[in-house]
């Protein structure tokens, strides 16, 4: 989940609340949701936050929540937006793989005191979020006072021209742009390659697009995103080219502290999530003082305004909420918690005891997908802490499954041999999960058949449901390198692979283990094995196998009464050098099932 780096102090001040210390901000941080996982150096919050809540992804957002929170604030509040001054004009040579743009202009802005830090993280943090690391989505903001608009019926006599690339350069009658209607127009190309040329951000030479991809830093972090494109997306106002979306921005329009008037774009593959988008940095910017200001985005057939800052509409019953928290509450008070959650509801009293709630969603809520998510919001207002438990009214008594009592006299047998238990994130993706590991999808090694993809993954660090644990402990090893060895570690987990049953996935839980210290080996793991099969009294055999993640010779089928249901051995020395570990690693993974004979 997202880490954010939020100044304590500067929270304070944007709540409007001085007087709360440390330890009583990271109580409220905590009844929102947001976790305290430490301090930087500069004595900020690191705070972890759940992945629904993106506009929380500033101090300014967060102060917001507070806001709420402490009753300074209630319902939906939409900033009001000056008439448009500026148009995004899209031509027709603009990439198929690229389409959608929208924008905003804010203007007054104080950038100052730690605003413009705060600004740029929040673009990287929504990147990596909901821009899938620019895939999806990607931000582009600039000091408009760099900005030379073209007129809204051309650029004028004398204008100077961006270098010719075979494609029309102006919103003018009889092109193929379409016509504008603001008094100031930039456009939203296709661009050859190797065509135009501009200064990119941190750079002091002209560069091509295709120059940015090979010899710039971000470029050729960010070149893979565009390998498909005959063409590449491009910015241009009446002095040339500015913005390379979705890789990085020209040093012309570089924001600085000094910057008052801003003009945000962003281009994506979805319209919605740059929307979204779009908005959450609007109204952090509008609590920075900004004044927003409508963009005309003209398309070859339509013209549509934006920022989007249209209210949705959500129901929710009085009956759901209150059997959902297991709380009674009254129509007032239900409705004074709607708005200590920062939305707005009306009721509706239908027959002798109905009640519905008509709610108002913000524009920069994006996790407003369901009513069930409404109620969550009332029980957060209403306080989580403040709920008193309650037996359920049914007549019998829970217990823990086979399965569960299996799980636990593993977990309880390994920790006794002096392993960590660790309960890891079932989604990774593909990278972690073969590739580092030595692994190709589709084999027949332990961890190798194909995985289950997510259809709509929210970060690209969670695309699929791991094939096996190993790689999820070996991850944890790599970003534990600073602590003291021996870190013998273990996991009994979950793991799915593609099958061809009529669910299309086979679910297992499995044992993960590994013994890691300067003379760590096969036999260190095996000795495990054995305890554990004594335990359960099950017959072992390890007879020699291959495995790419382990070292041939030092490797064995893990074969329980019988049955092959696991790998053991020393990882392979290019899985340890993958993962920066510099202490031999000995390891094994079985399913749990087999010591359930």
């Amino acid at each position: 989940m997202p880490v954010v780096d939020v100044d304590p102090d500067e929270l304070r001040r944007l709540t409007g609340h001085e007087e709360k210390s440390d330890d009583e901000l990271k109580d409220d941080l905590f009844a929102l949701g947001l976790e305290f996982e430490g301090e930087t150096e500069d004595g900020e919050f690191q705070l972890e936050f759940a992945p629904d809540r993106l506009d929380r992804l500033s101090v300014e957002g967060v102060a917001r929540s507070l806001r709420y929170q402490y009753g300074d604030a209630s319902g939906v509040y939409v900033p009001e937006t000056n008439a448009a001054d500026w148009t995004i004009a899209v031509e027709e040579s603009v990439p198929d793989e690229r389409p959608y743009v929208t924008g905003a202009v804010v203007r007054g802005v104080d950038l100052s005191g730690g605003a413009l830090e705060s600004l740029i993280q929040l673009q990287e943090k929504l990147h990596a979020t909901m821009g899938r690391k620019r895939a999806k989505g990607a931000i582009g903001i600039h000091d408009l006072a760099m900005l030379k608009g073209r007129s809204a019926r051309g650029a004028g006599d004398g204008a100077a021209e961006p270098r010719d690339t075979g494609e029309p350069a102006n919103a003018t009658p009889g092109t193929d742009a379409p016509d504008a209607t603001a008094s100031n127009s930039i456009t939203y190309r296709g661009v050859d390659p190797d065509g135009d040329t501009f200064v990119p951000l941190d750079s002091d030479a002209e560069l091509t697009p295709a120059e940015v991809l090979t010899e710039h830093p971000t470029g050729e972090q960010y070149a893979d995103l565009l390998d498909a494109y005959e063409r590449y997306p491009a910015i241009y106002d009446d002095l040339g080219l500015f913005s390379f979306p979705p890789v990085i921005n020209g040093r012309r329009t570089e924001v600085t502290e000094n910057s008052r008037d801003l003009l945000i774009e962003l281009t994506g593959t979805d319209q919605w999530t740059i929307d979204r988008m779009c908005n959450i940095i609007c109204y952090a910017l509008d609590a920075r003082g900004g004044t927003v200001e409508d963009v005309t985005v003209s398309y070859p057939d339509t013209d549509v305004t934006k920022p989007d800052l249209e209210v949705e509409e959500k129901v929710v019953t009085h009956e759901r909420i209150e059997s959902t928290l297991g709380v009674d509450l009254t129509e007032e008070e239900v409705l004074d918690l709607f708005g200590r959650a920062g939305l707005d509801a009306e009721s509706e009293v239908w027959g002798e005891q109905g009640i519905d709630y008509v709610v108002e969603i913000p524009p920069y809520r994006t996790d407003v997908l369901h009513p069930v998510d409404l109620v969550d919001d009332v029980g957060r207002a209403y306080g989580f802490n403040d709920l008193v438990p309650r037996y359920p009214d049914v007549s019998t008594v829970g217990g823990r499954t086979e399965t569960s009592r299996l799980e636990r006299a593993v977990r309880e047998t390994l920790v006794g041999l002096g392993h960590q238990d660790l309960l890891n994130f079932h989604l990774t993706n593909e990278a972690e999960n073969y590739e580092r590991m030595r692994l190709e999808p589709g084999s027949d090694a332990l961890g190798g058949g194909e995985p289950a993809t997510i259809a709509e993954p929210y970060s690209e660090d969670y695309t699929i449901v791991r094939t096996w644990a190993l790689p999820s402990l070996v991850s944890l090893l790599e970003n534990n390198t600073h602590r003291a060895y021996p870190q013998d570690v273990a996991e009994v987990g979950f793991a799915a692979e593609r099958d061809d049953s009529n669910t299309g996935v086979a679910e297992r839980r499995t044992v993960a283990g590994a013994v890691v210290r300067h003379d760590a080996s096969y036999e260190d793991a095996k000795a495990r094995l054995q305890v554990l099969a004594r335990d359960f009294d099950v017959e072992l055999e390890t007879p020699p196998t291959t495995h790419p993640s382990f070292i041939d010779g030092r490797t064995a089928s893990v074969v329980i009464d019988g049955e092959p249901v696991g790998v053991i051995g020393e990882l392979h020395p290019e899985v340890l050098v993958e993962h920066d570990l510099e202490v031999p690693v000995a390891a094994f993974e079985f399913r749990l099932d087999a010591l359930a004979e």
